[in-house]
């Protein structure tokens, strides 16, 4: 260890002030923040990454910090990553859509490390994120294809219908503008095929 001592002239006379009898520089330290900061938010979480030297990774220690972009650090909140790894995650549960957010970090020696200590480093620079929104269909589409699918349906209902009906009606006789009779087997593929066109014609609009 060492001895610091404080020496001055006070009044025309030296005197010499022992401030610490036993120093240990060890632990007395403050560490540079962390550098590079960097963050990706998806729909799910936000990761959160930064840089220290290779050599300190292992017996450092971190808190992150963040808050709404437009509100001030007093209310921010803070979070500590459950290893020594640089890096944190944010779940999208903690965080609101749309709203841009920035973020901090600094670090120490671990608790957990008896040959040093030191105190919190100064805050990171920044870092800004926003919660990625949850895709969806727009309502157009949505609605296009909600329609194709209970057309589908209904299509074949009303072809069986008019089959049905041909049937029930085959022992009747149609009439042409002409005045000639016109088996039913005749008039249905004749109904068939319109209905058929009129299907073709919905969904080519649907789409």
């Amino acid at each position: 260890g060492y001895r610091v001592s404080l020496q001055g002239n006070f009044f025309g006379h030296n005197h010499t002030y022992i401030t610490f009898p036993e120093y240990n520089p060890r632990k007395h330290i403050k560490l540079d923040p962390p550098l590079n900061i960097q963050s990706n938010a998806t729909a799910s979480k936000c990761q959160i990454w930064w840089s220290v030297p290779w050599y300190l990774v292992e017996i450092l220690q971190y808190e992150l910090q963040y808050k709404e972009y437009s509100m001030s650090w007093e209310i921010a909140l803070n979070k500590t990553p459950p290893s020594s790894l640089p890096q944190i995650e944010i779940e999208a549960t903690e965080l609101r859509s749309g709203i841009a957010y920035i973020a901090r970090v600094r670090c120490k020696i671990s608790e957990n490390e008896d040959s040093y200590h030191s105190q919190w480093s100064e805050w990171s620079q920044t870092t800004v994120f926003q919660r990625a929104g949850v895709p969806k269909l727009s309502e157009k589409i949505l609605n296009t294809r909600t329609m194709q699918f209970l057309f589908i349906p209904l299509s074949f209902g009303t072809l069986l219908y008019l089959f049905w009906n041909c049937k029930l009606s085959s022992r009747y006789c149609c009439f042409l503008t002409s005045g000639q009779k016109v088996s039913p087997a005749l008039t249905f593929p004749l109904q068939l095929l319109s209905f058929s066109h009129s299907i073709i014609c919905t969904m080519g609009i649907l789409r």
